[in-house]
């Protein structure tokens, strides 16, 4: 638990810093583009366009029925997949935050627990312009703005909290171990078939134990929490208590385990250099 408190004081204490690296983050990753901070909205929307006409072919196109609504499977997908793309570049950036920036850690003197948060910020300020874009397209799709928007911000807040309790774990692990990095891409890219973004979890409904399995999934509360606003189905995290309470359960456990693993191996992660 002190380790947890201070990993949580570090954060707090240094968040200025951490909203100036953040920024210099997300413009250093572009400099060398024509197009420049373009690129971050034009690589998921490309691959939405992808996804959209593969798997739309699949379903011949028809709509997903979302708690008695016909929602555009196009609309469905977006929706989604803007959570899984903060989720995945979140992770996998989180996870070699610290080993790709040791050589700036031996000259300045932070917390080495801010960098993953810095660089999971870098990627926030891309999901709410994504987000942003999302909700102006099904707004003209028919989707208006409602009182159930308000719960996005609580799903924004929930899966920050994910992806940080994840890159404590991860960007250790990644320091002292460079292939736990790759094994952890190959992972999150499995992950997305087997998290209802590209498709509806109705279609396994006569299959219960599947669905529990895929619903154990922290990524499933949040996506359909963010599907439930901007549809305005419902309050999600209201509706279903019970999913909100083990999912804050989960993110509890991932954090202290987090924590714990970062104050204990931070001080020798400069060895690995």
């Amino acid at each position: 638990m002190k380790a947890a408190i201070n990993v949580l004081r570090e954060q707090l204490e240094h968040f200025y810093l951490i909203h100036r690296l953040s920024l210099f983050e997300l413009k250093s990753n572009n400099n060398n583009n024509y197009l420049g901070m373009a690129w971050e909205i034009l690589n998921p929307t490309i691959q939405i366009l992808i996804y959209w006409f593969v798997f739309g072919s699949l379903r011949n196109r028809a709509p997903v029925d979302l708690d008695g609504q016909e929602i555009p499977f196009a609309a469905f997908l977006m929706v989604g997949f803007i959570v899984w793309n903060f989720f995945y570049q979140g992770t996998i950036q989180g996870s070699k935050s610290v080993y790709t920036r040791l050589a700036i850690l031996s000259k300045m003197n932070f917390p080495i627990s801010v960098i993953p948060t810095y660089v999971i910020f870098a990627n926030f300020y891309v999901h709410v312009a994504m987000l942003f874009l999302v909700i102006v397209i099904v707004n003209f799709m028919g989707f208006f703005i409602n009182i159930y928007y308000l719960q996005l911000l609580y799903f924004i807040f929930s899966l920050f909290c994910l992806l940080f309790a994840i890159s404590l774990t991860t960007s250790t692990i990644s320091t002292i171990i460079r292939d736990f990095h790759m094994l952890l891409n190959s992972v999150l890219r499995m992950l997305l078939y087997f998290t209802p973004v590209l498709w509806p979890l109705s279609t396994l409904a006569s299959n219960k134990y599947i669905v529990l399995i895929i619903k154990l999934n922290p990524l499933y509360y949040i996506v359909e929490g963010y599907r439930a606003a901007l549809f305005g189905t419902g309050w999600y995290f209201i509706e279903h208590w019970k999913y909100t309470v083990y999912f804050w359960a989960l993110i509890l456990i991932l954090y202290l385990i987090g924590s714990r693993i970062h104050v204990k191996f931070r001080a020798q992660l400069i060895d690995y250099l």
